[in-house]
């Protein structure tokens, strides 16, 4: 059916403001561009805005001229000036419903409160997407897509609010999840907050290995790193916007290093042959503890459950083309890649893409690459 049933027909906005061309703001902007929304934008730094609308993200706020509100403002601003932005918008009436990106919540609205803003048309939001790169020359339309979108309402916000909120982050592709400010709080503490200071310090050592060391860095330790290419004046005002929940989470970790570290410190004073294995049982309850947690993340399309996949290497030479021709013989065979991680060390002609299937689908793939004339090497 082309379209829904009436009573069940999902809020989408058509006129919507971005406020901040940001990597954010204009991701945002961008989504909502590919689905025809008219977007107008607005930044105080005019090269960020001038990029913004040449990338097509929409057309400048000012030129629009003011007319009537737009069905939704989005504050895409630093958690410190969301609350004073907000007041400003709200006043400016730019648009019927407002909300902001900003990762933190519970300071966001208490500002908010502070200030006199409109609590009712004003719902938090927190698209969960994002990149270690920043501004609009970072942005993608499909930043969002299939990523969970937190809405953290507070009782004096009206239902209709919620649900236009709800209908932006449907637009960009998300699922939008309803939840208390101080949860969203606790629970990006733990997923984002205090993994990124986690990344940075594991990138911090690495201040002290020399180039020999650096030279045999390999796709683990750039997993564990990415995200310590931040910006780190952003993030350290997220930090210290979310301060509490951050060190709880941090001093959980840092208890399980030193732990570890000791057991390991012990075993290796002790010399070899000497030590009992009991030792070493805080290195393995860390090990498992850590394989359990990270099966727990979810995977493809949100399910809690992952299936489990068969890694497949393939050798593929550094060329233009040669990783499409690989998905293109994929598809041929008729099998769909769930995931696809890509090793290669810069300045070597050749790579491995490791891609990840269902099991039934191994041999039909293995035997179509080979025939196509790939270096396939399953069972490694």
């Amino acid at each position: 059916m082309g379209e829904e049933a009436a009573g069940t027909r999902r809020t989408e906005p058509r006129r919507v403001t971005v406020v901040g061309t940001g990597l954010i703001g204009t991701s945002i902007a961008l989504a909502l561009r590919a689905r025809d929304v008219d977007v107008t934008l607005s930044d105080p730094d005019p090269a960020s805005l001038s990029l913004a609308c040449d990338l097509g993200a929409g057309r400048p706020l000012e030129e629009a001229g003011h007319g009537a509100p737009a069905d939704l403002a989005v504050i895409a601003a630093p958690p410190a000036v969301v609350p004073a932005v907000l007041r400003d918008a709200q006043q400016r009436k730019l648009a019927q419903v407002y909300t902001d990106v900003a990762s933190v919540k519970t300071s966001v609205l208490e500002g908010a409160e502070r200030l006199g803003c409109d609590m009712a048309t004003f719902v938090p939001g927190h698209p969960m997407g994002g990149r270690e790169k920043h501004g609009p020359g970072a942005a993608r339309a499909d930043l969002f897509l299939g990523r969970s979108w937190a809405l953290c309402p507070t009782p004096e916000a009206d239902h209709s609010s919620v649900e236009a909120v709800a209908g932006l982050a449907r637009a960009c592709g998300a699922d939008p999840l309803v939840l208390d400010a101080r949860a969203h709080d606790r629970a990006v503490a733990l997923v984002s907050h205090a993994p990124h200071v986690a990344a940075s310090a594991v990138a911090a050592r690495l201040l002290s290995g020399d180039d020999d060391a650096l030279t045999l860095a390999g796709q683990g330790v750039r997993d564990v790193t990415r995200i310590a290419g931040g910006d780190p004046a952003m993030w350290e005002e997220i930090l210290t916007h979310n301060a509490g929940p951050v060190a709880e989470v941090l001093r959980g970790v840092a208890a399980d290093l030193a732990v570890t570290a000791d057991a390991l410190r012990s075993w290796s004073e002790a010399g070899l042959g000497t030590p009992l294995r009991d030792d070493l049982e805080p290195v393995r309850d860390l090990l498992a503890r850590g394989r359990s947690g990270q099966a727990r993340i979810p995977g493809k399309h949100g399910s809690v459950r992952r299936p489990e996949y068969t890694v497949i290497p393939v050798v593929i030479p550094d060329e233009p083309g040669a990783l499409g021709r690989l998905f293109a013989a994929a598809a041929t065979a008729g099998v769909n890649i769930e995931d696809v991680r890509i090793e290669h060390s810069p300045g070597l002609p050749l790579g491995v893409a490791e891609l990840y299937l269902l099991p039934e689908a191994v041999d039909t793939l293995a035997a179509a690459l080979s025939a196509d004339g790939w270096s396939v090497h399953p069972g490694l």
